[in-house]
Parts: structure tokens; C-alpha cells; sequence
């Protein structure tokens, strides 16, 4: 038996992936079962990571990135940060997750705010902090699936806190670890270039099985702009992380 079965939008077709270290979610095949695949136990681990261009002409800088937003009735939004000018991009990508628990909870998981979760307790996601200047590893966020039916629907996306709106010249890369079976792959491969915000990937408990879907759907405002494109109906206002 295959480990894994990616399908069509329609459900059409799968395909056998059993022997892949990696799997790239893409257009054409946008979606994976974790149940299907036995990872639905454990923790899924969430990486965000990027390549960023320090100028228009110059190399490739390896970084790392990501997390954000906020939560109950005071969730934060970022000010609107001018570019300084094509000579110089810098970027603070912050990785984040909308949640919706079988209760009725919704919240939000994120670096702004100092909202980074909790794997014991409800949400059951802990994001690792707040990574402002790239690195190796990136930022890090774990779901406690162990609390699999507490999840209604999960929301990941990527939010350029500060800095040039720069999607277009930042190499981003979203990778699930499930418990078992290949790292999931969602690059942010569209050029986007006045894009501040970017729904990557929705995971959702149907009838106790866990889906994967790639959504990559960017926006050009803030938390508030995926959150009524995507329903979630909470409350926003503006944040600011502290100096460093």
C-alpha cells in the first residue's frame, strides 16, 4: 500500500509517492491525506525558510524566517512600511497559523503580540519565536495532532512584518515534517511584488481525516484581508513587536 496518495481538486486521481523523500504541493496536485498516510499522531512540524536578494543586482543571501499575528479581541496588525528603494531589500518574514477548535475557539498562533501558543494546551501549537534576521533553521512552529479531533481547521500563512513588500524578490519556502512518510514542500514561487500577506496552506479535520491543501493565495493588506477571504471572523488591530 502506498503511503501516501495526493488527489485532484475533483478526487479523480492519486498517485503513489511511497518511496519520495519529498512531495511538492502543487497547482496541478494540491492536496495530501496525513490520515491516509498515518502521520495524523504526533507532532507536525512547520518550517518557514527564505532566500533573500540584498539588492537588485547583487547575490543571493541564504535566510531564514517566520511567524505572526494575534489573538481573542485585541489580534494585532503590523503599520504599512515604505521601501527605501530597489538598491536595498530587507524583509522580516513572520510564519503564522489561524486555528478554529471544535469548541468554537478561534485565535490566531504568531510572533507579534508574543502569541507563540501552547503543544499541551488549547490551541495545542507552539510556534519557537520570533526570528527577525534570518538564520539556518528558520522559524518553527509544531501541532500537537495527538489533539487531532480538537482541530476544526487550521490556516498557515507568511506576513512580510517589516520592510519592502518584496514576495517578488524573496525565495520563500513553507515544509511540513509529519510523524511518518516525506517532508510536504509549498514554495512561494509567484511573483508578488506589492504583496504584504500569503495564505500557504489549510489543514482540515474532515470527518476525522486530516487534509493538506496548498492554497499560496497572496493579499496585499494585512491579517484582516485573509482572515474574511477565508471566514474566520475575528477582531483585529494594530501591533508592533518590540525594539531589538
Amino acid at each position: 500500500m502506498a503511503w501516501w496518495k495526493f488527489l485532484r481538486p475533483s478526487g479523480a486521481s492519486q498517485f503513489d509517492v511511497a518511496n519520495a523523500h519529498t512531495v511538492e504541493l502543487t497547482k496541478r496536485h494540491p492536496m495530501v491525506s496525513l490520515s491516509k498516510q498515518g502521520a495524523a499522531v504526533g507532532n507536525l512540524r512547520i518550517n518557514l525558510s527564505w532566500q533573500m536578494r540584498t539588492s537588485d543586482t547583487g547575490g543571493w543571501n541564504k535566510q531564514g524566517a517566520g511567524g505572526l499575528l494575534s489573538r481573542g479581541m485585541h489580534l494585532f496588525k503590523p503599520e504599512i512600511v515604505q521601501a527605501a528603494g530597489p538598491a536595498m531589500v530587507n524583509v522580516d518574514l513572520d510564519l503564522a497559523c489561524m486555528y478554529e477548535l471544535a469548541d468554537g475557539t478561534k485565535g490566531v498562533v504568531q510572533p507579534l503580540g508574543n502569541f507563540l501558543g501552547d503543544l499541551n494546551e488549547a490551541p495545542y501549537i507552539k510556534l519557537s519565536g520570533d526570528d527577525r534576521f534570518g538564520g539556518t533553521s528558520g522559524e518553527t512552529m509544531h501541532i500537537n495532532f495527538d489533539k487531532r479531533d480538537e482541530f476544526v481547521r487550521l490556516l498557515v500563512f507568511v506576513y512580510i512584518y517589516d520592510g519592502t513588500p518584496a514576495f517578488d524578490r524573496t525565495h520563500a519556502m513553507v515544509t511540513l515534517f509529519p510523524s511518518s512518510g516525506p517532508r510536504i514542500e509549498i514554495p512561494l514561487s509567484e511573483r508578488e511584488p506589492q504583496a504584504r500577506s500569503c495564505a500557504v496552506v489549510l489543514i482540515e479535520n474532515r470527518k476525522g481525516e486530516l487534509i493538506v491543501r496548498r492554497e499560496v493565495r497572496y493579499v496585499y493588506g494585512f491579517q484582516a484581508e485573509i482572515d474574511r477571504l477565508y471566514g474566520w471572523g475575528l477582531q483585529w488591530g494594530r501591533g508592533y513587536k518590540t525594539k531589538v
